[in-house]
């Protein structure tokens, strides 16, 4: 890719995105160049997506293991809810396109990583059962509001999490 490709896509998604912040369901009316599709243009999305979690999340997980108290499953948690509190038009368009082949793919990717880095699942297990696991645990997330997590004791959403 040229930089000038690298520009134009930048640009491209920052004006899909500032659609989105007006209407999430028509931000992708019209597919902005140099994307040639709604696959294409969900794909270079969720890519963004997962690069700011991957990056909030190996951070948390490095203070975990640093804190006496340190609980995978919180920092994930937490990791996710301030990446989705950063880009609530990004999170609302993946969120309305969730059912298009690209993006079902990319979320079992995303579901393996969050049960994965949560400690809720192993490398060595079924990638299928690894992508269930996530996607309970991000429902879960979603389910638990976290205004009340913050005022309860810490680790609320852990409890909410049977052990094996």
């Amino acid at each position: 890719m040229s930089w000038n490709t690298y520009y134009q896509r930048k640009h491209a998604i920052a004006e899909v995105l500032d659609n989105a912040r007006r209407d999430p369901r028509s931000a992708l009316d019209t597919i902005p160049n140099p994307f040639t599709g709604a696959g294409e243009l969900l794909a270079a999305l969720h890519y963004k997506w997962m690069q700011q979690l991957n990056g909030r999340v190996e951070v948390a997980l490095a203070d975990t293991e640093h804190s006496p108290h340190g609980d995978r499953v919180e920092a994930v948690t937490t990791a996710w809810r301030r990446t989705a509190a950063t880009n609530p038009a990004l999170r609302d368009v993946l969120e309305h396109h969730a059912e298009h082949p690209v993006l079902r793919a990319a979320n079992a990717q995303q579901h393996r990583m969050l049960a994965l880095a949560a400690g809720l699942a192993e490398q060595h297990e079924d990638e299928h059962d690894i992508a269930r696991v996530g996607q309970a645990f991000l429902h879960l997330l979603r389910a638990t509001p976290a205004q009340a997590e913050e005022r309860s004791r810490p680790g609320v959403l852990r409890k909410l999490i049977p052990s094996r």
